[in-house]
């Protein structure tokens, strides 16, 4: 059920694709530098230790929470990556801006704020009330 009548106008559907896009790139970087830093390095490496010593298990021990951190930050904005590419899909459907639960709008004020917003703020409160 499409709200009717609701059709964003063609200039802010385009600034809307160019935040988009800017934010996916930014994002695409990241996880590309996190990539190469956390999978692409051994342990040794990424300690900074070329030496033949082994490596205390304390280190290892950061080492590991350091990488996972990197792997479940990198896991985040790649979520973020897909709800970007939902967002720009609507735009070209002419269905950006409107709420998934309840199909209001979403405010202007809240996109520009998070451009890949799938849900007005009241349907968001409720989804957060929901998981508490």
């Amino acid at each position: 059920m499409l709200l009717k009548g609701y059709l964003m106008d063609k200039k802010e559907a385009s600034l809307f694709k160019e935040i988009l896009i800017k934010k996916k790139v930014a994002l695409m970087k990241g996880i590309e530098h996190i990539a190469n830093d956390t999978l692409k390095t051994s342990q040794r490496e990424a300690a900074g230790d070329l030496s033949a010593y082994s490596l205390h298990m304390a280190d290892m021990a950061t080492d590991n929470y350091d990488r996972e951190f990197s792997l479940r930050l990198a896991d985040n904005e790649q979520e973020i990556v897909k709800r970007i590419d939902t967002a720009l899909e609507k735009i070209d459907e002419k269905t950006f801006g409107l709420c998934e639960l309840c199909n209001k709008k979403i405010s202007k004020i809240r996109l520009k704020a998070v451009p890949y917003a799938e849900l007005c703020v009241p349907c968001q409160e409720k989804q957060e009330k929901k998981k508490k």
